[in-house]
């Protein structure tokens, strides 16, 4: 990857205005729309659903074949984002992996705090399986707090006695709420999209009351055992790499077959910079290979 891209990408980034004072909550929601959003890739259809009694939208590129399914759970802190924020990139993986995606608009906070968001995750993967789908033809992925939601989900289906799926795939995962890794306050000057109070103030409106360490709201806290094979992806400037590092390593201290990539120079969620950025497109790579992989 070229190092001007990375540094055309972090001024980018960097050149984006803060507001003076703090936005209304749909202000906050439509900035992110605006911002974040990308096309459904053509050659991709795209038709409103539900799943596990939430709205949803599902992707199936041209040509499909086979049973499996990507559950793709999006990002924004559990506050902002939507199946619509996401389906570009959820689109881009569904496309290049060939396999039919469903993304779920699961409940958001303040509106709805913990657990509601792993309860919507959890009966959205128990419907695909009630369906028809096998679990070892179902991979589940996420971005940021819909990372660390696709492990929250994974541990509290195992708990339920549900078969675990073929594998889970996670980009820059927030899976402490606690802020409890180094990088909080180490990556804050690399960082170009996040401060530790930005961080902070997405965890009080989503765990609430609810203990931090809880490991349904931190996944960095959970037994990870019986999970399934995992990758993880992260840039080495964005507060949450810690958190990326620390879920690998509790998963391979729990025997999961766990991969982790730090991409050097690169923030949060980069890959959703495909078509743009060389790292992105081959990150993106990696992933498809690993989901054909799993899923076989």
């Amino acid at each position: 990857m070229s190092r001007e891209q990375r540094e055309a990408l972090d001024a980018l980034i960097r050149s984006a205005p803060r507001p003076e004072t703090p936005p209304t909550l749909a202000e906050e929601r439509n900035g992110f729309a605006a911002t974040f959003t990308r096309p459904v890739p053509d050659g991709v259809a795209a038709r409103r659903t539900e799943l596990g009694g939430r709205p949803a939208l599902e992707l199936e590129p041209d040509g499909t074949a086979g049973r499996g399914r990507l559950l793709y759970l999006h990002g924004g802190g559990y506050v902002i984002g939507s199946v619509d924020t996401h389906a570009g990139l959820a689109g881009e993986l569904a496309r290049r992996a060939g396999l039919r995606t469903v993304l779920v608009d699961y409940r958001l906070a303040p509106e709805h705090v913990f657990p509601a968001a792993v309860e919507d995750g959890v009966a959205a993967y128990r419907e695909l399986l009630e369906s028809g789908v096998g679990a070892r033809e179902i991979v589940l992925a996420g971005d940021s707090a819909g990372g660390g939601l696709s492990i929250a989900t994974l541990v509290a289906a195992r708990d339920a006695g549900l078969p675990m799926p073929a594998g889970v795939v996670v980009f820059s995962p927030w899976a402490d709420l606690s802020l409890g890794g180094e990088s909080i306050q180490g990556k804050e000057e690399a960082d170009p999209i996040f401060t530790a109070a930005d961080v902070q103030a997405y965890a009080d409106r989503y765990a609430g009351a609810a203990d931090r360490a809880n490991p349904l709201v931190s996944p960095v806290f959970a037994d990870l055992a019986g999970l399934p094979p995992m990758l993880v992806q992260v840039g080495s400037n964005e507060v949450l790499l810690d958190d990326a590092v620390r879920l690998a390593a509790r998963a391979g201290r729990d025997e999961v077959d766990v991969t982790l990539e730090v991409a050097a120079g690169l923030p949060h969620v980069f890959q959703s910079n495909y078509g743009k950025l060389e790292e992105a497109d081959a990150a993106i790579g990696r992933v498809v290979r690993f989901v054909r992989e799993v899923v076989g």
